[in-house]
């Protein structure tokens, strides 16, 4: 659901030199440092050394076997490097008893010989900052991770049950959904996020919490912490938290609307422009345009699984057609009401299963090749697409999102900008990844055609 983001610039971020973190290292009595990372899938990695090994740690002198992450190198390859971000250190709020604190850095990934590893998703992200930067732009997004809180089983296995029965923005007896999300809030406080909001979502067990927008690889950063920190205290409370799109039937799946505009160096948004129609500046409608155009293919990253797809579904507020409108919810771009520093477009499609660095890349990718081809989007739908009739949407030139994962991988392999803007090895892999997933779900017999099949045939 929608928040106001974007209102006024970002605080300054909070800098450390190697220096300042083994100081502080030391003085917090800390035992141990994570060195962290994603793979190509989005799945949270990470490297864990003693206190004997800060000081090669923090001089990106760490190892590890590539082969065996998902989509990376082959074995006969394998060596590659983690160098810490500085920026990311943050010490974890938790004591693991006997064990000592932990603090964390996040990593980019090198090859032995000091150049950049293609296939690092931090770094694919990287690379489009930079183009946009040559262009006099930098992204800020801002998003919404929704999140189911279950129960787990008597022998700690996952379900899908929940005691809360509660819905969009209730305030109800507090549960221990509601005594969960709480205490995620203060661990992720405790890590510098700065939360806008916490709230009871539309489906019983959903939630969601907001934290500010930033720069892109700032909030693509934080979308992996967050996740890692969900699961985490989820688990203490005896519950279990995921970041599946549709893991129940008959109800609202969870959303990643993701807010984005781009600001000039001097601090301007490029999207405003108060004398023009909608006050959005010919710059917002050429992104606009290329989220539009491209969306096909961006949905192969930002609804990456085959669950992804039993959310795109009529009736559950998600989109299922591309088009974009001001208010109006139900197209696949919207631009909420807010205007000067605050204007930005939303795009509702992405959900919290995807890998947020390669989905800010290929969103970013889609919104500057329309400014670069000077894309000029649709009118604007002011009507409830999902009421139109199939005439209506035609008159409209209103297409629909692809409608499984098949499809959208097929979309993306013809969408060169997309494939440039993840780069060859990421491109190849994931779609190698994704084809093999695919396969092996149409492979499968699924409960629901044994139940319709079995006693009929």
């Amino acid at each position: 659901m929608t928040k106001e983001h974007l209102v006024d610039r970002p605080k300054e971020k909070t800098t450390h030199d190697r220096a300042k973190i083994l100081s502080i290292l030391e003085k917090e009595g800390i035992q141990y440092l994570r060195l962290m990372f994603t793979d190509l899938l989005g799945m949270n990695k990470n490297v864990e050394v003693p206190k004997t090994q800060f000081e090669k740690a923090l001089d990106g002198q760490i190892m590890f076997d590539g082969s065996s992450i998902e989509g990376f190198v082959r074995i006969e390859e394998s060596d590659m490097i983690l160098v810490p971000d500085y920026n990311t250190f943050a010490i974890f709020p938790w004591d693991d008893g006997n064990e000592g604190r932990a603090a964390r850095l996040i990593c980019d990934i090198y090859n032995p010989d000091g150049t950049p590893f293609s296939g690092c998703p931090r770094q694919t992200l990287k690379r489009q900052i930079a183009r946009a930067g040559e262009l006099g732009y930098e992204l800020m997004a801002g998003v919404e991770a929704e999140f189911f809180l279950f129960e787990l089983g008597e022998n700690g296995e996952f379900t899908t049950k929940t005691h809360d029965s509660g819905g969009y923005f209730d305030l109800a007896p507090i549960d221990k959904g509601e005594v969960c999300r709480r205490a995620i809030v203060r661990a992720l406080q405790s890590l510098s996020f700065d939360i806008e909001a916490a709230h009871h979502e539309v489906a019983e067990g959903q939630h969601e919490i907001d934290f500010r927008y930033g720069d892109a690889l700032q909030v693509a950063d934080n979308l992996a912490t967050f996740r890692f920190v969900v699961r985490k205290v989820a688990r203490s409370f005896g519950l279990h938290a995921t970041f599946m799109p549709k893991p129940v039937f008959g109800i609202n799946g969870s959303g990643m609307h993701t807010h984005q505009s781009l600001f000039t160096h001097e601090g301007e948004n490029a999207f405003y422009d108060p004398d023009a129609e909608w006050q959005l500046s010919e710059t917002a409608l050429h992104y606009i345009a290329g989220l539009l155009k491209h969306a096909p293919g961006i949905c192969a990253i930002t609804n990456p699984i085959v669950n992804s797809y039993k959310r795109l579904v009529p009736g559950y507020e998600a989109p299922t057609h591309i088009a974009w409108s001001e208010r109006n919810r139900s197209p696949l771009c919207r631009v909420p009401a807010r205007r000067g520093l605050g204007t930005r477009v939303e795009l509702r499609m992405p959900d919290p299963a995807c890998n947020p660095y390669l989905a800010l890349a290929v969103m970013l990718g889609a919104g500057l090749d329309g400014i670069h081809n000077k894309l000029t989007p649709p009118a604007p739908v002011d009507k409830n697409i999902y009421k139109m009739s199939q005439r209506e949407r035609a008159r409209s030139k209103i297409t629909s999102l692809p409608r499984d994962l098949n499809e959208a991988i097929a979309a993306f392999k013809k969408d060169k900008v997309l494939s440039e803007a993840l780069g060859e090895q990421v491109s190849e892999s994931f779609i190698r990844i994704k084809e093999a997933e695919w396969h092996d779900y149409i492979a499968a017999v699924h409960p629901w055609e044994v139940d319709r099949y079995l006693a009929t045939y």
